[in-house]
């Protein structure tokens, strides 16, 4: 075992090159589908599976170009040879404005004529002499302000406190109240034919009968009091027939207990059917 620096380590050792074997190439066809195969069956004559004989030279539907997850990357980008050429979308050379006037003047007839506009008078026109006014403007402005009325000045600002409707209810408030109330009024009698429909299908119950119900009630508590009392020595509940007898005989007697606290009361109404 070497430790440290060696004499033998001051040489390297030569790299030793290996030989790339030859790259495999398998001698079936690439594009040969699979024997057997239910992949691109769906325009076939046999939908379900294809090339059961493995003699297909190539797929039975040709693979779409980039049907699935688009083209491939970098197919996307801008070929910098594939530029747009000088008059590609007017379909050739772009004629000059003096080439137009030429070729096809009217391109760069008007559509509409404007009215024109005469800044100056033609030479034709006589102007209009000789027209004279004895009015002395100087004495009739003088005049004017002189008998002009005085600007009548704002007395202050305006009093609102002093308007005829200060302080009083707008109409259309009233109207909106009387609307209101007028709702509140349909929807009470609504209420009231409802709690009348509601208290013609009911009925108060007489002491005769309730006291008919209670002693029928009494009856089938002692009953199910019975068949309760005969299985509560059995502390081992070991089946299921015996827990739920004891479950069904306890909610049993507890409703009946419930009705007849109900009907222990005063002024019971029932259904008017009953």
């Amino acid at each position: 075992m070497m430790h440290g620096e060696s004499i033998y380590a001051i040489i390297p050792p030569k790299p030793v090159h290996q030989e790339r074997p030859p790259m495999y190439k398998s001698q079936h066809s690439g594009t040969q589908p699979p024997s057997a195969s239910t992949f691109k069956t769906s325009g076939t004559s046999h939908p379900a599976v294809c090339n059961m004989a493995g003699n297909l030279p190539e797929k039975p539907v040709k693979d779409s170009s980039h049907g699935g997850f688009g083209k491939a990357r970098g197919s996307y980008n801008e070929d910098p040879n594939n530029y747009m050429k000088k008059g590609a979308k007017t379909g050739g050379k772009v004629l000059s404005l003096a080439e137009m006037k030429k070729m096809h003047p009217e391109t760069l007839a008007p559509r509409e004529l404007k009215p024109a506009i005469r800044s100056m008078p033609q030479l034709s026109e006589q102007p209009v002499m000789n027209l004279v006014t004895s009015k002395n403007f100087v004495v009739a402005n003088a005049v004017e302000t002189i008998l002009a009325a005085p600007k009548k000045l704002p007395e202050g600002a305006k009093d609102y406190l002093k308007k005829e409707d200060y302080g009083k209810v707008p109409k259309y408030l009233q109207h909106i109240k009387s609307d209101i109330n007028a709702e509140y009024e349909y929807i009470r009698e609504l209420q009231m034919q409802r709690d009348q429909a509601e208290a013609d299908r009911v009925r108060p119950l007489s002491d005769d009968e309730r006291q008919h119900l209670l002693e029928g009630l009494k009856a089938k508590w002692e009953q199910v009091n019975t068949a309760y009392q005969a299985e509560t020595h059995q502390t081992k509940l070991d089946t299921m027939g015996k827990m739920k007898r004891k479950e069904k005989n306890e909610a049993e007697l507890m409703q009946i207990e419930k009705d007849i606290e109900k009907l222990s009361k005063r002024n019971i109404h029932v259904h008017s059917e009953m």
